[in-house]
């Protein structure tokens, strides 16, 4: 009898020893998983509004956003949070409004309306020195300035430009150039006679015809068979050189 007892308090002893090792390594995950949890703070909500508008509208620059309201964030915290933004707005501009979708742990805990304040800053080019129409793209002749986008929609960004483009009316020094000063040059101008071809299968025919308008490459054209009088459209591959397509 003596001995069934000593067995039983020893199965009991170690029952416990059990019990309490599970209870610590569940204590363990439990404050682990606590340690791991965080509020939702306003720049993780502003960080993760940059990377979704700057991937939906395709922007390139810098994107700058601030909350033009007041935010409470939510009350309770979590391994993973997340924005879904639900409706936006249909073009960019400096001011916007967002209806959104936050997650906790990928479960919604609240929507809400954000307006922002928003720029998008980029390089853009400026007159350094007079500019004359016609003249040749020359970055020697410009400056870059640094410009919020949203504000200044016209400007020409400092990645736009190389020696296909001339500029397209006189500038003076010191402004900010927009896409209206700068075009493409012409392979094809007005009154010059050109040479057209024309394939069908392996037979090409070729003639001239009076450019009725400039051109750059790529560019549709009308242009003037000489004897006929007849006008028709051909598409500009190199200078003085066009081409009907069939």
């Amino acid at each position: 009898m003596t001995t069934t007892f000593h067995s039983l308090g020893r199965c009991a002893a170690r029952c416990l020893a059990l019990f309490a090792f599970a209870s610590a390594l569940s204590g363990s995950a439990a404050d682990s998983a606590t340690a791991g949890a965080t509020p939702f703070t306003r720049d993780q909500l502003i960080g993760s509004l940059t990377r979704t508008l700057t991937a939906h509208f395709n922007f390139e620059g810098e994107l700058q956003l601030e909350l033009i309201r007041p935010w409470t964030p939510p009350a309770r915290v979590a391994a993973a949070w997340e924005i879904n933004v639900l409706e936006y707005p249909s073009v960019p501009s400096s001011s916007m409004m967002l209806r959104c979708r936050v997650l906790a742990d990928a479960a919604p805990v609240a929507e809400a309306t954000f307006v922002v304040r928003a720029q998008l800053w980029r390089d853009a080019w400026a007159s350094r020195l007079p500019l004359t129409a016609g003249g040749a793209f020359d970055a020697a002749l410009l400056e870059v300035r640094r410009i919020d986008l949203l504000r200044e929609r016209d400007a020409l960004p400092a990645a736009v430009g190389d020696r296909t483009f001339v500029f397209a009316r006189a500038t003076p020094a010191g402004r900010l150039l927009t896409w209206r000063d700068l075009t493409r040059r012409p392979l094809v101008k007005k009154g010059d006679l050109v040479e057209v071809s024309a394939a069908e299968g392996s037979l090409i025919v070729t003639m001239k015809a009076l450019a009725m308008e400039n051109g750059a490459q790529g560019d549709t054209v009308t242009v003037r068979n000489p004897e006929s009088r007849k006008d028709f459209a051909a598409m500009v591959i190199d200078e003085n050189r066009v081409q009907v397509r069939f």
